[in-house]
């Protein structure tokens, strides 16, 4: 009976060990040594030919385009939002946008209309929407997302997408929404080459966003008007799961703009990926290998964020629009290597 007083002691020490500091040390004082949670945005509005004589107002206009939509996603990560919100946010902001192959300023197809696409994936389980042939949602990644999230679908295609369109009631517009002069006039002057060389003529554009949030989960996004001159239904790689669009919190985060039957044929986002969860390469070495030894010069490029939170953006084109942001204070809008 001696001992029970001593044991009861040895109890009472082994509750306080596991007890931590006592309840009344204050908060700031025990939470001292905690990291502050970590976000990362990086964002492209299209990669290919842009050349450095465009006039400064034109520069000017893309340039405060593509900061309205890093700040957007950048006020939805630095409050705690999800990485999945943050991308929809920057890809519906540069779908409003006239400057953008995407939503209003989405390029005409062969027939003088317009078919849109998007895709939109979680790190988390590897989730996904994706949308082709969209000609009446004004924001076609606002239903990717809805595939993903209330259907038990990934990807849907013209007509039925458009039915799926007025289930779930996203906003619509007449086709001739997303028509604009400059557009119009890239169509007419595709079909003029086509007319004199007897080939089949386009240009190509793409936006994109990937992030990283403070819960630690990666997300993707990305949304095309797809090729000026298109036509018989074409599909690019945007909203192709692993072509143009990707992410996964065992690797990183990935949207891809360029030729899209090449992103398609090497399953571009996935295997940047693939390399950095099988063969331990960064997010930027990974993107480094596929773009130099997978893509040819001038097929486009790639944005993304590593699970480490890695800003991510290659390409072989002469430029892309481009941009990043994170929470240790990054904030900046690109388009040239040399910049």
């Amino acid at each position: 009976m001696a001992r029970f007083p001593r044991f009861l002691a040895l109890v009472s020490v082994f509750a306080v060990l596991l007890a931590g500091p006592a309840s009344g040390q204050p908060p700031a004082a025990r939470s001292a040594t905690s990291s502050p949670a970590r976000w990362a945005l990086a964002i492209h509005g299209g990669a290919g030919v842009i050349p450095r004589d465009m006039p400064a107002e034109q520069r000017a206009a893309y340039v405060d385009g593509m900061k309205q939509a890093l700040a957007a996603g950048r006020e939805v990560l630095a409050s705690g939002g999800t990485s999945l919100d943050a991308v929809e946010r920057v890809i519906v902001t540069l779908e409003d946008n006239p400057l953008f192959n995407a939503g209003k300023g989405a390029v005409y197809t062969h027939e003088g209309t317009h078919e849109l696409d998007a895709a939109i994936m979680d790190g988390r389980d590897r989730s996904a929407g994706a949308v082709t042939g969209i000609e009446t949602v004004k924001n076609p990644i606002e239903l990717a997302r809805l595939v993903m999230e209330r259907s038990p679908h990934v990807f849907l295609g013209y007509a039925g997408a458009e039915a799926f369109a007025d289930q779930v009631g996203v906003e619509r517009v007449p086709n001739s929404y997303y028509d604009t002069a400059r557009r119009y006039q890239q169509l007419q002057d595709a079909l003029e080459r086509e007319k004199k060389t007897g080939k089949w003529s386009s240009e190509f554009g793409t936006v994109g966003a990937a992030a990283l949030d403070t819960h630690g989960n990666l997300a993707a996004a990305t949304s095309t008007g797809g090729l000026t001159n298109k036509r018989f239904g074409r599909i690019g790689d945007v909203p192709v799961i692993g072509a143009g669009t990707y992410a996964d919190n065992d690797s990183c985060a990935l949207s891809g703009t360029g030729k899209g039957e090449e992103y398609i044929k090497n399953t571009v986002t996935r295997t940047i990926a693939a390399l950095v969860e099988y063969r331990g390469m960064t997010c930027d070495q990974a993107a480094k290998e596929v773009l130099e030894h997978r893509l040819k010069p001038g097929d486009g490029g790639v944005i993304g964020v590593g699970k480490d939170g890695q800003i991510v953006w290659e390409y072989n084109t002469t430029g892309m629009f481009r941009g990043a942001a994170t929470s240790e204070g990054r904030f900046e809008i690109r388009i040239w290597k040399d910049e």
